[in-house]
């Protein structure tokens, strides 16, 4: 690729990330620009390492969250707002394509949503996913249960299965019940073998997080 064409990449994936930092200037349930940036920065890792589309990964992982219901209030509302984007800073009509189907099929759902089908959406998904584990998917997890008014935890209150998307958004159950519905499954949910590999020691790192929790409450230490 020519200098001028790279030197084009670079304003663009600029401009979305202003756009970005604007859309979730005001986020405190932990999809913040921060974890966009840090989303970013594992995509491009597992990009390189799988041999995917860059650019396809970065603008799709910059751009995720502002699709997101959650932060966009309803979905439709959120794609049709990345799209517009795309589309009035000249992307490629092929590359807008791209990204709009990984964007739109990526989230967890309740985990019952189809396997990503390209290469770029299995990379972002992966980045996205280990964002949600580890000590920062703790902090993440109760940063959003606080969000959203989620008690810590009940122990009179079980953690739930979902049949689909609907169910799992109308759930507002505990946060600690949020590790076994959906982040201490992920480990075994990651698509590429990189991610597979940093997945083992966050996934122990929130195992440890949780036995600790309960000991304290049990009042054991």
């Amino acid at each position: 690729m020519s200098d001028e064409g790279t030197m084009s990449q670079q304003e663009m994936l600029a401009q979305a990330e202003a756009f970005v930092k604007e859309q979730l200037a005001r986020d405190s349930s932990g999809h913040d620009w921060w974890h966009i940036a840090r989303v970013r920065r594992l995509a491009r890792i597992i990009a390189r390492e799988e041999g995917a589309d860059l650019l396809v990964c970065e603008l799709a992982a910059l751009l995720h969250d502002v699709a997101d219901d959650k932060i966009a209030g309803d979905e439709e509302t959120g794609l049709r707002t990345v799209r517009g984007w795309l589309e009035s800073h000249g992307v490629e009509s092929d590359v807008v394509e791209r990204v709009m189907e990984i964007i739109a099929t990526m989230s967890f759902g309740g985990g019952n949503r189809p396997p990503m089908q390209t290469l770029e959406g299995r990379v972002v998904q992966d980045a996205d996913r280990l964002d949600a584990i580890g000590a920062v998917g703790v902090a993440r997890a109760f940063a959003y249960g606080g969000s959203r008014g989620r008690a810590l935890y009940n122990p009179d209150v079980a953690p739930q299965e979902y049949a689909n998307k609907e169910q799992y958004r109308a759930n507002s159950g505990t946060t600690i019940n949020h590790f076994y519905e959906k982040l201490l499954l992920l480990k075994e949910r990651m698509n590429t073998e990189y991610a597979r590999r940093l997945a083992e020691q966050r996934h122990a790192y929130m195992l440890a997080f949780l036995d600790e929790f309960a000991a304290e409450w049990d009042g054991e230490r």
